[in-house]
């Protein structure tokens, strides 16, 4: 009698050195040109405490210049040698230029980091999602053997000033970073649980409003590959858009108010796709994230949903090597998966799945 199969579980794969650099140019709310006609135009009551509005970010650097500046300091953060990490995902919802301008755009990326060895990878239309499926792409990367160490970056800057203010955020100039690794490096380092994608194309348009329906798809994948509840989860660190917005679109999701964090909608503004890692660096910073707590990375845009769920793993080596054993020898734990791989998917992070209409 043959025994029942049992998939072999997944390796481990591990977020580390969490970065970010914001526009040299701090400047209140107020100073953006045309705000308060941009704000009647947009049926918005010019009330910045409703909103959320504070502070923005500008720079005058390149696009290339912010992400070499997060990358670096991840490297730094992570104790990584830039000859030992063998992949670069470069994240934007616009590179500059063109065909043409592309190749001396990722060579300048590749020079100011040391990263010359990377292979590299471009992503761009999920536009305020691209980080978190960047981190998605990266995780199955190095849990299939394609990659040992993966930098991942974001970069973005408003080149219109007209634009902005838009009806759903305050821009802001700016990259993030991590490196993704099968193994933990240096002090601030988390274990990717879980993650999950969906999408809805018949609302994919600029035009929509995000779901919460996806919100909730993305959230009930999560959870049942973890078998955990939505309160196990103890932050999420989402986009900072305005905060009706947030509170709305994520309380219909299924998340407390104290799940949210807020503080960063006004000082830091909504800074493209880095926002869930900023949030991230900026919660723990305050103190506000515990050793093996969960905490779900995640991002709306219009017909697009994405969730990174990551545990964080205490700073102190000893018991970090204790946690990474307990994975390696299947004692999970709650909310800890053993998920498997089919080929080179990992068969908890599927890229997408259909959705409900926004």
């Amino acid at each position: 009698m043959s025994l029942p199969y049992a998939p072999p579980a997944a390796p481990a794969v591990h977020l580390s050195a969490p970065r970010y650099v914001l526009g040299e140019r701090e400047a209140d709310h107020t100073t953006i040109d045309g705000l308060a006609e941009r704000a009647r135009q947009l049926g918005m009551p010019p009330r910045a405490a409703l909103w959320g509005w504070g502070s923005v970010h500008r720079t005058a650097k390149a696009l290339e210049t912010l992400a070499a500046e997060s990358a670096r300091a991840t490297l730094e953060a992570a104790g990584a040698d830039a000859a030992d990490v063998d992949c670069l995902i470069l994240c934007s919802t616009r590179f500059p230029g063109g065909p043409r301008t592309h190749g001396a755009f990722v060579e300048k990326i590749l020079a100011a980091t040391g990263l010359t060895s990377a292979a590299f990878t471009g992503l761009t239309l999920g536009r305020c999602a691209n980080l978190l499926t960047g981190i998605r792409t990266a995780q199955a990367y190095v849990a299939a053997g394609l990659y040992r160490r993966v930098v991942v970056v974001t970069a973005d800057r408003v080149t219109d000033e007209s634009t902005r203010m838009e009806n759903f955020a305050l821009f802001s100039d700016g990259a993030a970073s991590c490196l993704v690794a099968a193994e933990p490096l240096g002090p601030d380092s988390y274990e990717i649980v879980a993650g999950a994608s969906a999408q809805d194309p018949t609302g994919l348009d600029w035009t929509h409003e995000i779901s919460s329906d996806l919100a909730r798809e993305v959230n009930d994948r999560i959870l049942d590959q973890t078998g955990m509840k939505i309160g196990d989860i103890q932050g999420v660190l989402h986009a900072n858009l305005y905060k009706p917005v947030v509170v709305l679109k994520e309380r219909q999701a299924g998340f407390t108010r104290e799940q949210l964090y807020l503080d960063n909608i006004r000082r830091v503004g909504h800074c493209f796709a880095a926002d869930p890692l900023i949030n991230l660096v900026d919660r723990d910073a305050a103190g506000e994230l515990r050793p093996h707590g969960h905490y779900l990375l995640a991002s709306s845009v219009p017909g697009v949903r994405v969730g990174v769920l990551l545990r964080k793993l205490p700073s102190d080596p000893a018991d970090r090597a204790a946690a990474t054993s307990a994975h390696t020898n299947g004692e999970t734990g709650t909310g800890t998966t053993t998920s498997t791989t089919t080929g080179t998917a990992i068969t908890h992070t599927d890229t997408a799945r259909q959705g409900h209409p926004a």
